[in-house]
């Protein structure tokens, strides 16, 4: 794999910044894929779990441990490679990867065969986040990044309904595992296109302090977000609300189908739309308030999400315990977004807690624990209390299991608060 290459000159960097936007796009275009290959499952779990007879338990450990036990420790070490390597051709030969891994879920015939493919799905996914972050950080100066963040972040809504959507109807009218094939082969399409239009920036390029640094290795990058409390509240603060956004992503194609008995293709135009409309509001309005109020007071940066979780939770029970499927569309909506404003001004604050040489690795770690704890227990915990309910409340125990996870936001947005309050001292300029 090439190194990041030698030094540009003045003319260089200035093509390649000229160039920002259409990487950025083709940033979105690949996370976007990035969630479909991740999120489609979530849409084909309930024929996928007829044909294997699965429980639920099992359904969640399929969507969540299989998928992020490789997701998040392989990378650590990838966010290392990014910081002496190219951070275009690792995604590129990420984006390769998870994608053709995508195509072998469709062609598994039982659980333990697709429960390796997602792994598969996983290990490649690995290189597609923490690169594109120090990417986005170099192409944009400080008071940009929260917005670039924000909107690079657009590529989990667009990306989880349009797995959703796809995946739904594929499967409806052809079947589950033509919707894993043919998905996957645009993204090997893609990888090609993609290496040959995005460039490497400039490292550090806004951050003069720490532009002639080398990149910290993983152990002194611990040091540094180890011995800083904003990280650990952070990272456990964003974790505890994954948990309940990816497992409601996961199971809300069940409790639509169990609970407001639409079919496989109502229930896909049904969440596609909370998904996009909500999610791209949510994106956009916490870009936007980070931006706007973390020039103010970096205390913000976590204060937004926070308030926007104590606000979604009690929105997330109204609309669960709604009979009416138009009604609970509308109310879905609002917590649907607020539950992703956290993105921009977190992550931007992560970029933040440490000098611009260990943000790969910060960014790396941040995402082992959010996504371990959001991926793997969260699509886990849903079905596990869907199974242990269903005894008492039937069909409706998946509405229920929603609603005691519910309460993971409030730790949430407890240990974000606490973060506005120290994030100051441990904030790197």
């Amino acid at each position: 794999m090439p190194a990041s290459g030698p030094e540009t000159t003045p003319a260089e960097t200035e093509h390649v910044i000229q160039g920002r936007y259409l990487a950025l796009g083709l940033l979105i275009l690949v996370y976007t894929l990035n969630f479909l290959d991740r999120q489609i499952i979530s849409i084909l779990k309930d024929p996928i779990g007829k044909e294997l007879n699965l429980t639920d338990t099992e359904l969640g450990l399929m969507g969540g441990l299989a998928f992020a036990l490789l997701y998040t420790t392989l990378a650590i070490p990838v966010a290392w490679l990014a910081d002496r390597k190219s951070r275009v051709w690792i995604m590129t030969w990420a984006l390769g990867i998870w994608s053709a891994f995508t195509i072998v879920c469709g062609l598994t015939s039982n659980f333990v065969q697709l429960f390796f493919a997602r792994m598969g799905v996983g290990v490649g996914e690995a290189g597609g986040v923490a690169p594109a972050y120090s990417l986005i950080a170099d192409y944009f100066p400080p008071k940009q990044r929260a917005r670039a963040l924000a909107i690079y972040s657009f590529g989990i809504p667009v990306g989880s309904a349009a797995g959703i959507l796809f995946g739904g109807l594929l499967a409806q009218f052809v079947d589950w595992r033509f919707a894993f094939i043919s998905i996957g082969l645009f993204g090997v399409l893609l990888a090609p296109v993609f290496r040959l239009l995005v460039k490497d920036p400039p490292r550090n390029l806004y951050d003069a302090k720490s532009a002639s640094e080398k990149p910290l290795g993983f152990i002194p990058a611990c040091r540094v977000a180890f011995a800083k409390p904003t990280f650990w509240l952070l990272s456990f603060g964003a974790a505890f609300s994954s948990m309940v956004g990816y497992g409601l992503l996961y199971w809300m194609p069940t409790f639509l189908s169990r609970s407001m008995g639409l079919s496989l293709i109502d229930r896909s135009w049904y969440l596609a739309g909370i998904l996009f409309i909500g999610g791209v509001a949510g994106m956009a309005l916490g870009g936007f308030l980070g931006d706007r109020l973390g020039q103010k007071s970096k205390g913000y940066y976590p204060l937004i999400p926070a308030v926007a979780f104590l606000i979604s939770a009690p929105l997330y029970v109204l609309g669960v315990i709604t009979t009416d499927p138009t009604t609970a569309f509308f109310i879905f909506l609002a917590p649907q977004a607020l539950g992703l404003v956290w993105l921009g001004p977190i992550l931007t604050a992560v970029q933040h807690l440490g000098p611009a040489n260990s943000r790969t690795m910060i960014s790396a770690l941040f995402l082992l624990i959010n996504n371990l704890i959001g991926i793997a227990v969260g699509t886990w915990f849903f079905g596990f209390a869907s199974d242990q309910l269903k005894p008492t409340f039937g069909d409706d125990s998946i509405k229920y299991a929603f609603i005691f996870g519910l309460s993971f936001y409030v730790v949430a947005a407890i240990l974000l608060f606490l973060a506005s309050f120290r994030i100051k001292k441990d904030w790197v300029d």
